[in-house]
């Protein structure tokens, strides 16, 4: 202890007891440093990192003092080792070129594209022309048109003609790497078909759980049609594909979305259902009240049937997080501990990121654990209040479901903000209308309906279930169309969400009074997200796109196509208007060229080969964009289909003399998944 700086030291000597849950969050600087950089560490030094346990054994030597901090230090070595390592475990061959052609895989999943369209993921891919060694391990091939479909039946051999390609980067500079996504999926490649679906071969033994999910998914849906059906599929299966894009938008403009996956809610709801059902059959009975351990053996009913709705779920990020998370408390139970503290979030976040490290950059994880943490957080503290104050039953119930959803809309707010560019002010009000119904209808009658299906009797709890149903989706859709219900948010920089990640942890883990010191880092993280700039030039990264900042909002070069690029830009700038009405801020159009003053420089978007050919000569005050190659004397700057396919995405930003230009190239650099 003499060997520490008296303040750090009385400060640690005060935290003793409650470092635990700082554990996740070394693990998680690891891993954020691992994908922040901007080229491939060596093996070597990922091994070496793995070394971090070291500390474990050797920190009780260190003293109570160096101990934590050598440990911190060394969970982030294993953080940082750990992602590498895995990013090189699922190392898998990557289409080099677009691809057209037969493609042969058998389905291992099937979801819904972002346009809505059947999306089906494929193994023991056989592609035409391209040897085994080079194919890639998955494809996921979106069906588009009205083509006809074989029975699309989990497990089954499937041939079709269609377009593949690699994972595009993303769509501007410091945006979603779309790339790794891909990676850690190990999506070798990307497509579509307008062609037919056709069955090679009957699915054969296998996939169990998958065809399992998606027969429990086909028999809601068979007693509950449209997207009543479809909502019901997605909360007892985790099958989103039979809910339509429009209520599926409504519910995110509600923020209602979450009730979709199986987190937190879903989970805690079951686990506690099973729980009282069996503690109450048990306490009925005469025998078993009085000879057999009620309460635990209700515990361990509870945690058999969390851990068959993981396995049936499909087990996404927050889906893992909610089981062990209930595992916790019902272990807890079962032990004689506390049931729900800081302690079971944290062993819960260790469990995800040694598992999938990948998954910290997503928002599921990030609002699954902000929400859950800040719960946490703050019924700690009323529960030291209660003792105090004591209200009525009744009251507590109350107070808790609102206390409840204002806590985690408050904590997910931001998250979702910044990944979705949208708020919805009635969120609370949408919340409050629709968890109870979820907790008292939903939930409990999912879990009837689940044990009377042997009978073939559960279409009378799945009728009840659907009335739940359908008022969550009335509320979702009436709230929605109120004035206001979204509104949009300018994207933040890099730097705002793990500012404000890391001051809301200090917040809520640290002991005593310095805990709001976190304040200050979150206050910075707002300050630079109310006054964030947008870049003034975007450059699609294969030139077929271009935005430039005006006073009225960001011009396109484009009315249609690069929709997904004009989409993500114009969300990003916190934008409601479409492509169509962007595209309209554009001054002039001449043929195939668009030209766009800018300073004192004009942009120039050739579009096409015909674009390409109009232009032959360039003014030193010219920006030439084109998606196609082009040969150009002048001295102008150029950004066309060749160069930008080393540099990626483009934005220009604006400069006291001139303006600097920012690509993708530059702020991700070489890694495994963008060579």
């Amino acid at each position: 202890m003499g060997y520490g700086i008296p303040i750090l030291s009385g400060a640690l000597l005060g935290q003793r007891g409650f470092l635990f849950p700082w554990v996740p969050v070394c693990l998680g600087l690891g891993i954020a440093l691992y994908f922040s950089l901007r080229f491939e560490p060596p093996v070597w030094l990922l091994g070496l990192g793995l070394l971090g346990f070291v500390p474990m054994f050797i920190q009780y030597r260190l003293g109570a003092i160096w101990g934590p901090l050598i440990m911190g230090l060394g969970l982030m070595a294993i953080g940082f080792g750990w992602a590498g390592m895995r990013a090189h475990w699922l190392a898998g061959p990557v289409l080099e070129y677009r691809y057209y052609g037969a493609i042969q895989g058998r389905i291992v999943a099937m979801d819904r594209s972002s346009s809505d369209a059947l999306r089906l993921t494929l193994d023991q891919v056989v592609l035409e022309r391209i040897s085994p060694g080079r194919t890639p391990h998955r494809v996921r091939v979106s069906l588009h048109g009205q083509q006809g479909f074989a029975p699309l039946e989990p497990g089954a051999t499937v041939i079709l003609t269609g377009h593949l390609a690699r994972a595009n980067g993303p769509v501007e500079p410091d945006g979603f790497d779309f790339r790794r996504h891909a990676w850690f999926l190990r999506l070798g490649g990307i497509g579509y078909t307008r062609t037919p679906v056709l069955l090679l071969k009957p699915p054969e033994t296998g996939l169990m759980l998958f065809k399992a999910r998606m027969w429990l998914s086909e028999r809601v849906q068979s007693q509950l049609p449209g997207d009543t059906g479809g909502f019901a599929a997605a909360v007892m299966a985790g099958d989103r594909s039979g809910l339509s894009r429009d209520r599926l938008q409504a519910l995110r403009d509600t923020n209602l979305a979450h009730l979709l996956a199986i987190s937190g809610l879903h989970m805690g709801l079951l686990a506690g259902f099973v729980f009282a059902t069996a503690r109450l059959i048990m306490l009925i009975v005469p025998y078993t009240r009085h000879k057999w351990p009620g309460k635990k053996l209700a515990a361990v009913l509870a945690l058999f049937a969390a851990a068959g709705y993981l396995a049936l779920s499909g087990g996404n990020v927050a889906t893992q997080r909610a089981f062990v998370m209930a595992a916790a408390g019902l272990v807890a139970l079962l032990v004689d501990r506390r049931v729900l503290s800081l302690r079971a979030v944290a062993i819960a976040a260790i469990v995800v990121l040694l598992l999938r490290p990948e998954a910290l950059l997503s928002p599921g994880f990030q609002m699954s654990f902000a929400a859950t943490t800040a719960l946490v957080a703050v019924f700690e503290q009323i529960s030291r209040m209660q003792r105090d104050y004591r209200l009525p039953n009744w009251a507590q119930t109350v107070l808790g479901v609102v206390i409840s959803s204002a806590v985690a809309g408050a904590a997910t707010a931001p998250i979702g903000m910044a990944h979705f560019n949208q708020a919805a002010p009635y969120g609370l009000l949408a919340n409050l209308l629709s968890v109870p119904v979820m907790g008292i209808l939903v939930v409990p009658f999912g879990v009837l309906a689940g044990l009377l299906m042997p009978l073939g009797l559960d279409w009378l709890a799945l009728a009840v279930m659907g009335l739940g149903l359908d008022w969550i989706m009335f509320v979702a859709d009436y709230i929605a169309g109120w004035p206001g219900a979204v509104r949009p948010v300018v994207s933040p920089g890099a730097a705002v969400l793990p500012m404000l990640a890391l001051g809301a942890l200090w917040l809520a883990i640290w002991q005593g009074r310095a805990r709001l010191l976190g304040a200050i880092p979150m206050g910075i993280a707002i300050c630079l997200w109310l006054t964030a700039q947008r870049p003034a030039v975007l450059i699609a990264q294969n030139g077929a796109l271009v935005g430039v900042m005006t006073e009225k909002g960001r011009a396109l070069s484009k009315p249609k196509g690069a929709g997904f690029a004009a989409r993500n830009w114009l969300e990003n700038d916190g934008s409601l208007i479409d492509q169509g009405q962007a595209a309209e801020l554009w001054p002039e159009v001449e043929n195939r060229l668009v030209l766009m003053p800018w300073q004192d420089l004009e942009i120039i978007h050739a579009k096409g080969k015909t674009g390409a050919r109009l232009i032959n000569t360039c003014r030193s005050d010219q920006i030439v964009i084109s998606d196609k190659p082009l040969a150009l004397s002048g001295g102008c700057q150029i950004f066309d289909s060749d160069k930008l396919k080393t540099i990626g995405a483009v934005a220009l930003w604006q400069a006291s003399q001139g303006y600097d230009v920012v690509t993708d190239a530059a702020l991700t650099g070489q890694r495994l998944w963008k060579p």
